[in-house]
């Protein structure tokens, strides 16, 4: 992947904006890794870098060159998966990464909801892996974590994935890790249209279309998608409508701006468990963001200004089991937003310690909070129909500023130093240190050492809603330990890794049963020992053919519902000008899906995909999941469709 990525990071990522691909200065990364010691400069050449990342850093540099362990899934691997949804794929291609599903198509929120990302054993679906898009995070303003059905596969040019704590750069939400998705853009001036229709098992039909534009120093993006489907078991209906618009600006050869416009909404029904099956069980989701940002890319020195604006809306009803009970009397509804403005500036030293100094300086600012209610659509002795009964209304600030400070030394060490201090309006301060060192050795091999701090402030949800409140919690906090190992082999067509890792928690926040109160209180009593290896492997075996697999082995003290123990993929593609045929086997053991009856699960999937390019148009496609027909669980009661098929095209114009 030859092009370099531009992405406004809100919550202490940056713009690294993509005018530097064509009109700015070449990062003296790039000379690090091909250059002699003495002749380390910026030349005006565009080479590009060719593992070029932003996630972890403020400039764009070859991750080799960065101590922490980063993953990258590119436009290519999203295109071969034929899913939908972006994070399905990704979690594929990420060692540890790990997505809870409940259906051919949607994961809805609230009971019976999935799309939770775990990684490391610890999940996004808590506030504790934060997921950007174009550089702002997308967590809800009062749930704290973010809605996995707003992330769809067309709209993305690469997503990277930094796997273990990174709240210097990114935050409280960035405890476990970040998922960072960048948007695509037309780099040469012209049009292209891309539009995606397929149709499958149980009468699913997936709608993309997507338009790239570039005239002179505009570019621009405009998608609409419409996906549906009955689901494979009895009120599991899904509809999903999503808009996206994003407008870009080069001021001139130093200064870009831009910004984006992003609606999404779905309609989703929870059937129940198998066990105990619901009616009128409904979801109405409707979320947006929009951003801003001024970007500047100099010989020496580059930096953002960003701004932006997430809000959401829900409607849900959480249904009724006919046997205990009839139609509940309220429908739960929350309206939650979150603004922030990032600003940070990298200054480069080309010779400093016979080598390269890059120092980043930075602040943030959030705001961010809601109300939630019941509104009664039924009379009861204590509500009158119609009424509103508030259960939280309320807001948060957190500010933060950090220094980031990166020093190559010749082409042999990386050092990367961190600190953040960030304050939260109720919780109050913490203090945030990060390390890493990176060795670049003969022979293509790079040694990686780092320890880094994570921290997650505790949500409004879980201060101020629902029975477990507590208002009294206190921040969360782990420690991250990790040793990685990388090489290169045979001209570079095979590489592999190895990453091995300790992280060491306290403060967690659970939720244990008060005797005096009668329920579950949330409290700060939770500790966590996660240990764990994951590996990873790609080869190009000829012209035509490659291979790739990865695999994650977590060990927990305690069961956490959602983080398996093995997670193992293995892909194989065929590639030819005109056809492209893949398989894929993902192997998931001690999989916890019931803390309280300790159930575990394991199983074994297969899958097949085609792609066949029948004119310079027209693309045909085809794909199987779970062919092997397997029976398993991922949230419990919730059995997992058997084996599925779609079908579709794919029109250029």
């Amino acid at each position: 992947m030859r092009s370099i990525l531009y992405v406004g990071l809100a919550m202490g990522i940056g713009v690294c904006p993509v005018f530097a691909q064509e009109y700015s200065d070449r990062p003296i990364e790039e000379r690090i890794l091909n250059s002699a010691p003495d002749t380390l400069y910026i030349t005006e050449s565009r080479t590009m870098l060719d593992e070029a990342v932003v996630t972890g850093t403020r400039t764009v540099t070859d991750l080799r060159l960065l101590p922490y362990t980063i993953s990258r899934v590119e436009r290519k691997d999203l295109e071969r998966g034929l899913e939908t949804n972006m994070l399905e794929t990704v979690s594929l291609h990420t060692p540890g990464l790990y997505l809870t599903e409940r259906g051919v198509m949607g994961f809805g929120v609230s009971g019976g909801g999935s799309g939770a990302l775990s990684l490391r054993g610890l999940s996004a679906s808590a506030g504790r892996m934060v997921v950007l898009l174009d550089g702002h995070p997308q967590y809800m303003g009062l749930m704290g974590h973010p809605i996995s059905d707003a992330y769809l596969s067309q709209l993305a040019e690469q997503v990277e994935v930094l796997r273990g704590p990174a709240s210097v750069l990114y935050g409280g939400n960035a405890m476990g890790g970040v998922l960072n998705i960048r948007t695509r853009e037309n780099a040469k001036d012209g049009s292209n249209t891309l539009f995606n229709i397929g149709y499958g098992s149980y009468n699913t039909l997936e709608t993309q279309m997507t338009s790239f534009a570039k005239r002179g120093r505009l570019t621009s993006v405009m998608s609409g998608a419409y996906n549906r489907t009955d689901g494979h078991r009895g009120n599991m209906d899904f509809k999903q409508y999503m808009g996206y618009a994003k407008l870009g600006y080069l001021i001139n050869n130093h200064w870009r701006t831009s910004g984006d416009l992003n609606v999404m909404r779905f309609d989703a029904e929870n059937p129940g468990t198998k066990d105990a099956l619901l009616t009128d069980a409904e979801q109405d989701i409707t979320r947006g963001a929009t951003s801003l940002s001024l970007s500047n890319s100099y010989a020496k020195t580059n930096g953002a200004l960003t701004a932006f604006y997430n809000w959401g809306r829900h409607q849900i009803n959480d249904g009724y089991n006919a046997e205990k009970r009839g139609p509940r009397e309220y429908l739960f509804h929350s309206r939650d937003y979150m603004s922030g403005v990032s600003v940070f500036q990298s200054y480069h030293s080309p010779y400093f310690l016979q080598g390269t100094n890059i120092l980043t300086l930075g602040a943030d600012y959030l705001y961010y909070g809601g109300r939630a209610w019941n509104n009664y659509v039924s009379a009861t002795p204590a509500h009158e129909m119609g009424s509103n009964e508030d259960l939280v209304h309320k807001n948060e600030q957190e500010m933060a500023a950090y220094l980031n400070m990166r020093q190559h030394i010749k082409r042999i060490m990386t050092i990367d130093l961190g600190v953040r201090y960030n304050h939260h309006s109720e919780v109050g301060g913490e203090f945030i240190p990060q390390a890493g060192v990176g060795l670049h050795l003969p022979k293509h091999i790079e040694l990686k050492a780092s320890a880094s701090k994570g921290f997650r402030n505790p949500t409004l949800k879980e201060m101020y809603l629902f029975a477990s409140q507590n208002p009294d919690l206190k921040s969360e906090r782990i420690w991250n330990y990790e040793l990685q190992f990388m090489q290169r082999l045979l001209e570079k067509r095979l590489r592999y890794g190895i990453t091995a890792y300790i992280i060491d928690g306290d403060d967690m926040i659970v939720a244990e049963y008060n005797p005096a109160l009668g329920h579950a209180l949330n409290v700060n009593t939770g500790e966590i020992r996660n240990k764990g290896v994951e590996a990873e492997v790609a080869y190009r075996i000829a012209k035509h053919w490659q291979a790739n697999a990865n695999y994650g082995y977590l060990d927990m003290d305690e069961l956490i519902i959602a983080a398996p123990e093995h997670n193992l993929h293995l892909g194989a593609d065929y590639l030819s000008e005109k056809l492209e045929v893949g398989a894929d086997l993902q192997w998931i053991g001690g999989l916890c899906t019931s803390v309280a009856n300790k159930t575990m699960e394991d199983y074994v999937l297969v899958g097949l995909r085609a792609q066949y390019k029948a004119t310079g148009w027209l693309t045909i496609w085809a794909k199987g999941n779970n062919l092997l027909n397997q029976k398993y669980e991922i949230n419990e009661g919730f059995e997992m469709p058997g084996a599925t098929v779609k079908g579709g095209v794919k029109i250029r114009f």
